[in-house]
């Protein structure tokens, strides 16, 4: 029998498991939102705007909280971060719609969602981490 190589035998199959269940989970919320509230050709696709915006937000809380308020846990990021939020945020799908806009001969408008979707999805972060470290600890 060939010996397997390094890297593969150091995997943590219940850490693959937790992104597996939360990148489904987030997928699954991505895919109904998308949907229910499917883009115009060319116009602002305010169901990925919002699913990326809310996904950096949650990225956040869930970084911040898990390092600074909960006991370090090996399975909690890998689910919350790596998996939920992970595919419940679509940046690809947010570079697809640029290029349809700019094909729709909608440059102002491709460069405006950008930057719109880049400076929301920063202060989502901010915010998210700024709510986290102001509640205060019971110990």
């Amino acid at each position: 029998m060939p010996k397997l190589p390094d890297w593969l035998t150091r995997i943590d199959a219940r850490a693959l498991a937790a992104i597996f269940v939360g990148g489904a989970l987030g997928a699954l919320a991505r895919v109904g939102l998308d949907l229910q509230f499917p883009p115009a050709a060319g116009a602002w696709p305010w169901a990925t705007f919002a699913i990326n915006i809310t996904g950096s937000f949650l990225l956040g809380y869930f970084a911040t909280r898990l390092q600074d308020r909960l006991p370090q846990s090996t399975y909690r990021r890998p689910l919350l971060g790596t998996g939920l939020c992970g595919t419940y945020t679509t940046f690809s799908t947010m570079q697809v719609e640029i290029l349809k806009m700019f094909d729709h001969d909608r440059p102002g408008l491709a460069a405006g969602y950008a930057a719109a979707s880049i400076l929301a999805g920063f202060l989502a972060v901010g915010l998210a981490t700024s709510l986290v470290r102001r509640v205060r600890v019971l110990r």
